[in-house]
């Protein structure tokens, strides 16, 4: 079995959705054989609470707009760390950038397909690599004045 033409509708605006507010690694998964409860997963992380919320609140507004769909359960509001948005057809996760290394979902489903995204959301790939790098960076750079 394969994720639905609705499913993969569902992903694609999502997905877009993430890009367009500056989500970090955005990646789908077909989990249609593995799962009956969902056909795919998205997964997109940033790297402070803030941003986690934009970007789930612009999924949802735009599958809402556009696709006319609404989330049957919304999880993990009040801390922002990983917020699930579940449309049962497909799941969205998005994620603080460190529970996104923490639990490593990309590990759990490296076995099933992955999605075509649109090209803004695979540009996304390694963007958290890269904030994290920079941070550092300027963390050694703040640490160095205060040596001085």
């Amino acid at each position: 079995m394969t994720a639905t033409d609705r499913s993969i509708e569902l992903i694609t605006a999502a997905a877009q959705a993430a890009a367009d507010k500056l989500a970090h690694d955005i990646i789908a998964y077909d989990v249609s054989d593995v799962l009956s409860i969902t056909d795919a997963f998205l997964l997109a992380s940033a790297p402070n609470d803030r941003q986690v919320k934009s970007i789930v609140d612009e999924i949802e507004e735009r599958l809402q707009k556009e696709l006319g769909t609404k989330p049957v359960r919304r999880e993990g509001d009040r801390d922002a760390r990983w917020i699930l948005l579940d449309y049962v057809d497909i799941v969205v996760h998005v994620q603080h950038s460190e529970e996104r290394v923490f639990y490593a979902l990309e590990r759990l489903w490296k076995d099933c397909p992955e999605l075509e995204l649109p090209a803004d959301a695979k540009a996304t790939r390694g963007k958290a690599q890269e904030h994290a790098k920079l941070q550092a960076e300027e963390e050694d750079a703040a640490g160095y004045e205060e040596l001085r």
